[in-house]
């Protein structure tokens, strides 16, 4: 009970800090309320206050306040997702990157983007409107499948295997888009190139609905999993003594990694890094301990891809430098670290 009232404190002072956060958000941007907050707009809108002017709804509700919501759930997912990778491989490393699952989001993405024009006109209009992110959340899950149709023999799953052939399928990915990056056109190359250093600039309502029900059922699977990821620290054999149906575990994560790596790619692009720096933030905290560090990953996650977001849209005012840069120069010094730790170790 004590170590479920010490989680609770933890994840209350998060959610307390994302929250100022999000406030600080709402109110950081070049638009002029006059002389109002952002706040007391949103609360207007919220209220439904006719003499409230379109342009001060359209900025707070349908840019901003949507824009702090997609940040929040996509920094949530990546986060726990990494977490996820990383308690199942016992490896700090591992992330959606690292089997594949981002390279297979990007390629079909780029092949969208390069020649979608080819066949656009033959798909209904509402695919043709979200052809690139419906691609990218296709290529996310036949990556997932490759990889673990390979590392599957007998029912049950070879994790080195799986990260060897995540390798392989990424070098191959990547080779394949940085074809289709020197065939496009001026144009093509600029979408590609925003799409590769990912953005929130697209957010809509929409969108947020779609990934509230993605996290929602990937957290009912997933968040409990933290008593399992502590006994699969001690081996596979050992976890199967204690009652954990390895196998199961192991799809389930999976599947739902691809799940949450696949909608977050096709909605904002490849943001990095998220789903290693917070897991070994936390890991430096409570150890190898996932009950506390899955659940609260959800809420930090949340919290550095909103704070990444709000400076990359407040340092360059009114440009907005893509946050995926920001992201990578926070990720990168981390990865390090953890080599170097590596190093020591060995």
């Amino acid at each position: 009970m004590k170590t479920q009232s010490k989680l609770y404190f933890y994840i209350t002072i998060s959610a307390i800090l994302l929250v100022i956060i999000a406030v600080w958000s709402l109110n950081t941007g070049v638009y002029d309320f006059g002389g109002k907050s952002a706040f007391e707009v949103l609360g207007k809108v919220i209220k439904g206050d006719p003499g409230l002017s379109l342009s001060d709804k359209y900025v707070v509700w349908d840019v901003r306040a949507a824009r702090i919501i997609m940040a929040i759930l996509i920094g949530s997912m990546l986060a726990v997702s990494g977490t996820g990778l990383q308690g199942l491989f016992k490896n700090p490393l591992a992330t959606g990157d690292l089997i594949g699952l981002t390279s297979g989001a990007t390629l079909l993405a780029a092949i969208a983007i390069v020649l979608g024009g080819h066949f656009k006109q033959y798909l209904p209009e509402a695919v043709q409107f979200s052809l690139v992110g419906i691609a990218a959340f296709i290529g996310s899950f036949l990556s997932m499948l490759l990889v673990y149709r390979i590392s599957t023999s007998g029912g049950k799953t070879n994790v080195v295997m799986m990260l060897l052939t995540g390798v392989a399928i990424t070098a191959i990915g990547f080779s394949i888009t940085g074809f289709l990056i020197y065939i496009s056109k001026d144009d093509q190359l600029r979408d590609l190139t925003f799409w590769n250093l990912g953005s929130l600039a697209a957010a809509t309502w929409t969108k947020n609905i779609i990934l509230t029900v993605v996290l929602v059922i990937s957290y009912i699977i997933l968040l409990p999993k933290g008593k399992a990821l502590n006994a699969m620290m001690l081996g596979e054999k050992d976890a199967q003594h204690l009652g954990i149906n390895v196998e199961r575990l192991k799809k389930q994560i999976i599947i739902i990694t691809a799940l949450m790596v696949g909608s977050c790619v096709a909605f904002s692009g490849t943001i990095g890094f998220v789903g290693l720096i917070i897991p070994y933030i936390l890991r430096l905290l409570f150890k190898s301990n996932y009950s506390f560090i899955l659940p609260l990953s959800a809420i930090c996650g949340s919290i550095l891809l909103l704070l990444a977001d709000t400076f990359s849209r407040s340092i360059v005012e009114p440009s907005e430098l893509p946050i995926g840069i920001l992201t990578a120069l926070m990720g990168g010094p981390i990865f390090i670290a953890i080599l170097i730790k590596f190093k020591k170790s060995l």
